[in-house]
């Protein structure tokens, strides 16, 4: 029997969201196929120093959570910094950044059904596109039954992960102590063993940087999923509060765990991932089909996220008059189903240009490569407006969870942001993504002053029942 809150009109969203799968959610959320797979990339590249790498893109992401949990629990909203950003700096900030967040999810979609049908089908012998549609088929359709079921298969796949998470940390720590005979670890050694703590030199770091800023992508979804629950306030409140020492643990932690075990330098360290390479050197039995199953229940998971966070972006730009009218609409369970059909739809098409024209799609995939860090300094320059604004209006001490040491600590993240971008415009390796990321933000940008110009926006469909607030944070 489901417990979602009756929508009340054909355009409102349910509460239907429970404490503990926001909190599941929230802790869940950063942990995808990048710490599994793909944290193997940045180590090979900064060897032992990606721990630098690594402390320093979770301070940052720390404190822009602490930034946008501010602004969620004044002001809980579906459309989250989308909605902020529209209030603080204008119709076009809102409009650019939201459909360039929408875009991103919606080639997260065909990327983790790509890597599930790789998996599936090469154990069951068969092509790898048959899977690949089924999970997408799959996934969407759970997200279009009710809120409810995307919070109750995201709460297992997230409680999986962190119990694979926590159960490789023990054993990698029994192998470093030397407590696992099978396993043959230098252990401490590993960190100046083969060329230094850092064998690459201090560029090396930067560029690892890089990699793990875009493997802390997840965190701010508990934003946008707790604006339908029944108290987005409290869960918000808890899942920021929470956002440190899960960083810390899932992936600093993780990271020096694999570190310790594996030389930076090993052979295939990069093709089989960091966990696997860990587990291969304690000679754990089975480890490659550990593995393909820890992977699976990371990307299912990420597919079902970036489905329910892609549609909640677009049902938000469609109540706010910036995207076609049907998205903003839900069906008699509450659910957007046009916003996640339509974001499934492209997101399988995007699968069908990736196997029939795979260029193609690599450019597409590349459009989307600074979207992150583009999000994160949206989310900054919100709140710095935003809470000058309060300041200057002396509503300033309502603020139940303000950002620490403002405006110095915005100033400094805003900085730091805004220098990983100059890094990728330095980095042969990652320049394509930048230009192709501004250039369609660029567009957007363009687009929504236009709009904003125009002046009266479009009668947007009726209002979410989503715990959302008039006025400003």
């Amino acid at each position: 029997m489901s417990h979602d809150t009756p929508p009340t009109s054909g355009g409102a969203l349910t509460t239907g969201l429970k404490g503990r799968q926001i909190t599941m959610l929230s802790i869940g959320g950063v942990i995808g196929a990048g710490l599994f797979v793909g944290s193997s990339a940045a180590i090979a590249e900064a060897g032992p120093g990606v721990l630098i790498s690594f402390l320093i893109a979770a301070t940052l992401v720390v404190l822009v959570m602490k930034m946008l949990g501010e602004m969620a629990i004044a002001n809980p909203d579906t459309g989250s910094f989308s909605t902020y950003a529209d209030r603080a700096l204008g119709r076009w900030a809102g409009f650019s950044i939201g459909w360039l967040y929408w875009w991103f999810y919606v080639l997260v979609i065909p990327i983790e059904a790509i890597a599930a049908g790789d998996i599936i089908g090469a154990s069951l012998s068969i092509p790898t596109w048959i899977p690949a549609f089924v999970v997408i088929a799959a996934l969407a359709g759970t997200n279009l039954l009710s809120v409810r079921n995307y919070g109750e298969i995201e709460y297992w796949f997230a409680l999986l992960k962190v119990l694979a998470i926590i159960g490789f940390i023990v054993l990698g720590l029994t192998a470093i102590l030397g407590l696992l005979p099978s396993s043959e670890v230098s252990g401490p050694a590993n960190l100046w063993a083969h060329g230094g703590f850092l064998p690459n030199g201090s560029i090396a770091v930067l560029a690892g940087l890089l990699t793990a800023m875009f493997a802390f992508q997840g965190s701010e979804i508990v934003t946008i999923a707790a604006a339908e629950s029944a108290e987005p306030e409290r869960n918000i409140r808890r899942a920021i509060n929470a956002v440190v020492w899960r960083l810390a643990l899932f992936y600093i932690g993780s990271v020096f765990v694999v570190v310790l075990l594996v030389p930076w330098n090993a052979p295939g360290l990069e093709a089989g991932g960091s966990y696997r390479a860990a587990l291969e050197t304690m000679n754990i039995p089975g480890a490659p089909v550990i593995m393909d199953v820890v992977v699976l229940v990371a990307v299912c998971s990420c597919l079902n996220s970036a489905v329910y966070t892609g549609s909640r972006m677009l049902f938000s730009l469609a109540q706010r008059g910036d995207a076609p009218r049907f998205a903003g609409t839900t069906g008699p369970n509450g659910t957007p189903r046009p916003a996640v059909l339509a974001s499934t739809v492209i997101g399988a098409v995007a699968v069908v240009v990736n196997y029939a024209v795979p260029e193609l799609f690599g450019y597409l995939l590349a459009s989307s490569g600074a979207i992150v860090l583009m999000m994160y300094l949206v989310i900054a320059v919100t709140q710095f407006a935003t809470r000058r604004a309060m300041r200057a209006r002396g509503t300033e001490s309502r603020l139940e969870s303000p950002m620490w040491a403002f405006p110095y600590l915005t100033a400094l993240t805003i900085a730091g942001i805004a220098g990983i971008l100059l890094a990728m415009a330095i980095l042969p390796g990652k320049r394509l993504e930048l230009w192709l990321s501004i250039g369609l933000a660029a567009v957007l940008v363009v687009w929504g002053v236009a709009l904003q110009r125009r002046g009266q926006r479009p009668t947007p469909a009726p209002a979410a029942a989503t715990g959302e607030r008039t006025g400003t944070t």
